[in-house]
């Protein structure tokens, strides 16, 4: 798979600036372009990164299906080798739907510390997959506001032991997938563009923050930096790609579909947040085990988490 990019992603992308001009946000988000200048991997972000034990990729495996997974390991298992270069001494689970990962195709990390409130976002092209790792050419890293992260200190636990029971696959989420789901407090969204790239972002909320209505998931935007890199994906490409993991259990959820933003004006039920905005997405495949190999015993609420409407 080639990767969509060509040459150094600068700037706001059309989508982005759509979506900024529709919110009111143009001027907010000018002052924030900066951070998307060309990658550099060192000092602050070479020292958060060598620290961290999760992470997640938005990646499309052998047929093309956008997918979110996550990646752990112990400290120092996301290096910077170079202001340019993040080696990633992990690879996605057996059974996840990015187990068999091809190369040369655009990837988007997300790096989250979630005890202390932290994340990086990674842009670039996955140059290397191989038994020991990947190698990640950074085009874009830069960090987010600590919005929304519910903070946890994740511990080692069990993983993919044989008594964890079997990966399933399907189309059409069971039961026990939508009571995940409506209990989640975190996921992470790959989103894509056809010229820069994909690009993994966490959303968080108070449990039920994500509902389940007809086979399809919404949530409430929240505010943000008003940069809108996910919905500015979303509005020139509709792929998307949902995580949700119980950090009590490792059990995880993947869901592979089309996304769309959609303007609901404010006061609306379950505009949460008031901004008139939510995301629609329409799973198309899912993939459902016990894939993470990091929990978490308790969680304290991010403060600002708005109340359920």
């Amino acid at each position: 798979m080639t990767n969509p990019a060509h040459g150094v992603r600068t700037g706001f992308h059309e989508g982005e600036l759509a979506v900024q001009l529709r919110a009111g946000a143009t001027r907010q988000a000018a002052r924030l372009a900066g951070m998307l200048a060309p990658a550099d991997l060192s000092g602050g972000a070479t020292r958060f990164l060598a620290g961290r034990t999760f992470a997640a990729i938005a990646a499309r495996d052998t047929d093309g299906a956008l997918w979110t997974s996550p990646l752990t390991g112990p400290p120092g298992f996301l290096h910077a080798s170079s202001p340019t270069t993040l080696d990633v001494r992990a690879l996605p689970a057996a059974g996840d739907p990015l187990e068999d990962l091809p190369a040369h195709q655009a990837v988007g990390l997300i790096a989250l510390e979630f005890a202390a409130r932290r994340r990086l976002r990674i842009n670039g092209t996955l140059s290397h997959a191989h038994r020991h790792g990947l190698r990640v050419d950074v085009e874009q890293a830069y960090g987010n506001c600590p919005q929304y992260i519910q903070s946890r200190q994740l511990h080692s636990g069990p993983g993919t032991a044989p008594d964890t029971g079997p990966v399933r696959r399907g189309r059409g989420l069971t039961a026990d997938d939508i009571d995940l789901v409506r209990r989640a407090d975190t996921l992470v969204i790959g989103t894509t563009h056809p010229a820069r790239g994909n690009d993994a972002s966490h959303r968080g909320g108070p449990p039920g923050f994500v509902r389940v209505e007809g086979g399809a998931l919404w949530w409430p935007d929240y505010r943000g930096n008003n940069m809108f890199n996910t919905l500015g994906n979303l509005q020139a490409d509709p792929a998307a790609a949902l995580l949700f993991c119980d950090f009590t259990t490792g059990r995880t959820l993947h869901l592979s579909g089309r996304a769309a933003l959609e303007w609901t004006g404010t006061g609306v039920p379950g505009d949460d947040d008031d901004t008139g905005r939510r995301v629609r997405f329409t799973p198309e495949q899912y993939v459902a085990g016990r894939l993470l190999s990091l929990q978490a015993d308790t969680v304290t609420a991010a403060p600002d988490n708005p109340p359920l409407t």
